[in-house]
């Protein structure tokens, strides 16, 4: 064909550069139109269904993803007047025409729009919200529509019998309630990383949604397997967790989303400086850590010794007190022992001086009583016979040895009592 136009034009009497010219012309105009119509505006194949209150992201990207930060981008309702939800122009969002009742509830992520993602997020949903949207690109004249749906659990929808599947999702909606929000909280630290751990949670899913974390670029993360519990009413309720590092933006994302109802909910979530460690930090008080540990356990080493040596400094004390004590026990024992020894001595002494006491007594009234007998006889040669003189001498002395061992008993009596003193003295001072 082209061919056959360059020869069209040069039997016209063009020149061949103004042939050639045109030719290239025409191949680039070509080009242009084919890599025009390559971008396309692709939105969802089935309504959005929301419930009153909740907020919404209405689908809508580019394919290929290109770059649509600096394009001009209208989002509309053909029904309303002014049509406009919300216009994006030249990096920066227009509320010029914006209509009154979306006024401070629609947004558009420029990080999403640097990846071809036009999705637009409207907030707190009202029942006037419901309707068809347009999402059109006048750079490109590419446009695609998305039906939002709103509703309540009481509401009745109707879904025309082609769109079976909006009437299924309408269904799985009001029979399991709307799910909730996704909550961000912070579950820990990783201190091997200096990271920080954030988990997701949501409830109320049905069917069991898909969990994605993104960071503040849109980036997809990693993040660990969704735990994923049903509950009696047959809902889900999920939870995923993921381990972030401190970068230039602390802003992470929890996406959930539901493909067979065209449900998403997401919720934007930024880490505070102080949770974010810096690897020194982390090493410095990962040394710190240990620092205190090794003092705590030395100083737990020392008191548990410090412990056992007085617990056994206090046994061999009361070791020694108790073997002192049985001395000392002892020792008045022995003491009252003697004590008694010499109590029973002393009684035995008085008995023998009592006895010969009595003993001299009875001998020496005996001897005056005969000494009287031989005195009153008339025959006085016997008191003078020497044999009578001898017989009165061994007498006299046996009575003076019995007062001298009587006197020595008394001595003994006394020497026993003087030391029963002493030791009674000694024994009360030992018991004191």
């Amino acid at each position: 064909m082209m061919l056959h136009l360059k020869e069209m034009l040069s039997k016209c009497g063009l020149t061949a550069f103004s042939v050639s010219v045109f030719h290239h012309a025409v191949v680039l105009l070509l080009l242009t139109d084919c890599c025009q119509g390559q971008t396309q505006v692709v939105g969802p194949s089935q309504p959005i269904i929301v419930r009153v209150g909740d907020d919404v992201i209405l689908p809508c990207n580019l394919k290929p993803a290109t770059d649509a930060v600096s394009t001009t981008l209208e989002w509309a309702r053909p029904d309303l007047n002014p049509r406009f939800v919300h216009v994006w122009h030249n990096g920066q969002d227009l509320h010029v025409n914006q209509h009154s009742s979306y006024k401070g509830r629609t947004s558009l992520s420029s990080e999403r729009l640097k990846h071809g993602d036009i999705s637009l997020k409207l907030s707190k949903v009202k029942l006037s919200d419901n309707g068809q949207y347009r999402c059109f690109l006048p750079d490109l004249t590419k446009d695609s529509t998305v039906e939002l749906v709103v509703g309540k659990c009481s509401t009745v929808f109707y879904c025309p019998p082609i769109t079976t599947a909006c009437f299924i999702s309408l269904q799985l909606l009001l029979s399991s309630g709307a799910a909730s929000s996704p909550a961000i909280s912070l579950a820990g630290i990783d201190t091997s990383i200096s990271g920080v751990v954030l988990q997701c949670d949501s409830k109320g899913w049905y069917p069991e949604p898909e969990v994605f974390w993104l960071d503040g670029e849109g980036s997809v993360l990693s993040a660990e397997p969704t735990q994923t519990v049903r509950g009696p009413d047959g809902l889900y309720t999920v939870r995923s967790r993921v381990i972030v590092e401190k970068r230039h933006s602390n802003s992470f994302t929890c996406r959930l989303q539901q493909n067979k109802i065209n449900q998403t909910r997401e919720t934007h979530f930024i880490i505070p400086d102080e949770f974010c460690i810096s690897p020194s930090t982390s090493v410095a008080l990962i040394t710190i850590s240990l620092a205190s540990c090794v003092m705590c356990v030395f100083a737990v080493v020392y008191v548990v010794w410090k412990w056992r040596q007085n617990k056994t400094k206090n046994k061999m004390k009361a070791q020694t007190e108790e073997q002192q004590l049985m001395v000392h026990k002892h020792v008045v024992d022995t003491q009252k022992e003697h004590e008694q020894q010499l109590k029973n001595q002393r009684d035995e002494l008085k008995c023998q001086k009592e006895k010969l006491e009595t003993l001299l007594e009875k001998k020496n009234c005996l001897f005056l009583t005969v000494e009287k007998k031989i005195k009153e006889k008339e025959d006085k040669s016997f008191a003078s016979a020497p044999e009578y003189l001898e017989l009165k001498e061994i007498i006299s002395g046996y009575h003076w040895g019995i007062n001298d061992r009587v006197n020595d008993v008394g001595k003994l009596v006394t020497d026993t009592e003087k030391l029963l003193a002493k030791t009674e003295n000694l024994t009360k001072k030992t018991e004191e």
